[in-house]
């Protein structure tokens, strides 16, 4: 028994990990994801979600999502009620991402 054994108290169970289907990115996250890795609330059937990180671009989450850069206008369409201007998107923005 180590110093760390004789601190833990209670029980450890393990941390059940959330089973989606969604498409892991280049970083290894899961889009279709909000934040704390949960899958984002307003999610439908025609759209997925996507927490924007910094970085990351409408053409770089267009890319990650349709395989096509020049996509991210469908993106931006979609959430013109938070995005006035395209090129500049802040992290932790949770975007609706027509399904293709």
């Amino acid at each position: 028994m180590g110093l760390f054994d004789f601190l833990k108290k209670g029980e450890q169970k393990p941390v059940e990990q959330p089973k989606t289907g969604a498409a892991k990115d280049s970083t290894g996250g899961f889009f279709n994801q909000g934040a704390a890795g949960q899958p984002a609330a307003g999610a439908t059937a025609g759209m997925d979600t996507y927490t924007v990180k910094s970085g990351d671009s409408l053409s770089k989450i267009a890319k990650n999502f349709y395989g096509d850069a020049q996509q991210w206008k469908k993106i931006h369409e979609a959430n013109k009620d938070q995005i006035s201007n395209p090129d500049l998107i802040q992290p932790g923005w949770v975007l609706k991402i027509p399904k293709a």
